[in-house]
């Protein structure tokens, strides 16, 4: 009876063992103190960034009223009142993402790094139901979740996670949280997707409105355009001046006009291009 006794307990132990085995490692501890930036982790956890990569807000140039208005929610959502989500979309390069990292370094300044910035991969946007649930948690520090260039496409349906989780639903949106997002899309869907619901819905305005409301959440949409050639020679001296390189106006004016004629664009990123480049030909290091 004892040997019976024993050989059960064994049993039971190496089922013990290989349980425990079988489960989920326990997840590290989050110290929101490591970083003011963070990378959320699908997994469950926040991964931080120890050196964001900022573009000081002097640099960003021709976005004057949109800046103003991001900074103010921004700052507004730091000192805990009420601010909105927002949504930064239309042209590519005109700086929207480089404005979000701004308006957040600019904040933490105020708050004594309480105000931390977390990015949410475009793949990862199912899962931000369970960022919010440990953003809810973490009531002593405010969350700016930011998902650069969102879009859906075809048949994707996570756009209705996305648009329960910001306004729907019971518990609703963390008081302590606000999404920024940007796209090149300001409905975040393709106008193509968007006349194809139309075609073919038995109801085509209802299939149309299901789509669009999505942006509805956002209470902030901050459109930038492509900018002017003195726009964009205003954002080439900007970084000239500030990177001290030594060039005369009218040779940065010849090199710029140049160097956006051949790529058939003029933008901030197209600008920080040349600057590079320019840096490059004089032996220039340049460091934001």
């Amino acid at each position: 009876m004892d040997g019976c006794n024993e050989d059960m307990l064994a049993r039971l132990e190496r089922i013990a063992a290989a349980l425990e085995r079988m489960a989920p490692a326990p997840r590290p501890a989050i110290d929101l103190d490591a970083a003011t930036a963070f990378i959320w982790d699908p997994r469950g956890s926040l991964q931080p960034v120890t050196r964001v990569n900022r573009v000081e807000m002097v640099l960003l140039k021709g976005i004057d009223r949109m800046r103003d208005i991001l900074v103010e929610n921004t700052r507004r959502f730091a000192a805990g009142l009420p601010a909105n989500n927002a949504l930064l979309w239309g042209a590519r390069g005109m700086g929207k993402s480089s404005l979000v990292k701004a308006a957040h370094g600019e904040a933490t300044a105020t708050v004594q790094e309480r105000l931390k910035l977390v990015e949410i991969h475009r793949e990862d946007i199912e899962t931000l139901p369970e960022l919010m649930a440990l953003v809810r948690r973490m009531s002593d520090y405010r969350f700016i979740v930011f998902c650069d260039d969102l879009s859906f496409d075809g048949n994707d349906t996570s756009y209705k996670s996305l648009k329960a989780a910001l306004e729907g639903g019971i518990e609703g949106r963390p008081d302590n949280m606000i999404l920024y997002a940007t796209s090149n899309r300001r409905h975040l869907l393709p106008r193509d997707m968007m006349e194809n619901e139309r075609s073919t819905a038995i109801n085509p305005s209802e299939a149309v409105q299901e789509k669009v409301s999505l942006s509805d959440r956002f209470g902030l949409w901050l459109g930038f355009h492509n900018c002017s050639q003195d726009e964009f020679l205003a954002m080439v001296y900007g970084y000239a001046d500030y990177f001290k390189l030594g060039m005369s106006e009218e040779q940065l004016r010849a090199e710029a006009i140049e160097w956006s004629t051949t790529r058939g664009a003029r933008s901030g990123r197209v600008a920080w291009q040349l600057i590079q480049d320019l840096a490059g030909r004089l032996g220039k290091p340049l460091s934001i």
